[in-house]
């Protein structure tokens, strides 16, 4: 049995001004790397949350070129532990921008990035209307890193609507998964904790879920409720609030395999026909 491994997970309300949102996500990743974290990770859209489409891409840069991902880069380097930037919305290459999780070792260097393959397009209702694709590029491609001892498979957000992601993962040997978020308010009450439960059982995975909350200075509502929830599918701890803060937990991927022993689903797929 491996000793288990501190984690953090950062809640913020990013807004407009990518200075101050990388201030307050530094200074939370100090503090949680003092508390003895070894993986720290934020929330989608750390860097910036802007719903105005001309006032976000004369604000992007491209990965080479932005401030708040060197600063992370650096963060990682001084203080010696993984930091996932949950996603940074950066200029991509073909006049969309780019929603990327970034994951930066204890040296410093880039380890993995994903790109966020499942848009939010919907129709909520009461007139909340989302097209994530009309400004941002989907990847297409799945991706694992190791980060603090452990196989971690990267996600964003809408992506916790699609299973089979979340599997593939889990097969190519991920024992945690996060799911770094900006979920909507009326999402997130009906559905936020059920997917991420679901995940978790159907992979027998750790979930790791750091999100955005509270209104955001564009005007945009988002859910909060960060959370760590565990292979069985137990919620291991939780924000339960919308405010910005620092949720910590305790793993041992020993739990994984455990579950995965007492419910081996990802190896009794089976090939079917139809409907």
């Amino acid at each position: 049995m491996m000793a288990k491994t501190k984690i953090a997970l950062v809640q913020m309300r990013s807004g407009t001004d990518p200075d101050r949102n990388m201030d307050a996500a530094e200074a939370a990743i100090r503090q949680a790397a003092g508390e003895g974290a070894k993986l720290v990770a934020t929330p989608e859209v750390t860097n910036l949350v802007q719903k105005d489409a001309k006032a976000l891409f004369e604000t992007l840069r491209a990965p080479d070129e932005d401030e708040g991902v060197k600063r992370l880069a650096a963060l990682a380097s001084e203080l010696k532990i993984d930091v996932l930037a949950g996603s940074m919305a950066l200029k991509g290459i073909d006049g969309r921008a780019v929603n990327r999780s970034m994951l930066f070792g204890p040296d410093g260097a880039l380890k993995a990035h994903y790109d966020k393959i499942h848009m939010f397009d919907v129709a909520i209702g009461n007139g909340e209307v989302w097209s994530e694709s009309t400004n941002y590029a989907p990847g297409s491609r799945a991706v694992i890193a190791e980060a603090a001892g452990m196989k971690l498979g990267l996600t964003i957000c809408y992506d916790v609507r699609f299973a089979y992601l979340y599997r593939a993962l889990a097969i190519g040997g991920a024992v945690a998964i996060t799911v770094p978020a900006a979920f909507t308010r009326p999402t997130g009450k009906a559905h936020w904790e059920l997917l991420l439960r679901a995940r978790a059982i159907e992979t027998g995975s750790f979930i790791l879920a750091p999100a955005q909350g509270g209104t955001h200075e564009d005007g945009r509502k988002t859910w909060g409720r960060s959370m760590v929830v565990g292979p069985w599918g137990d919620v291991i701890s939780v924000l339960d609030h919308d405010e910005p803060g620092i949720l910590y937990a305790e793993m041992d991927t020993e739990d994984a395999l455990s579950a995965r022993q007492r419910i081996p689903a990802l190896k009794g797929g089976r090939e079917f026909t139809g409907p």
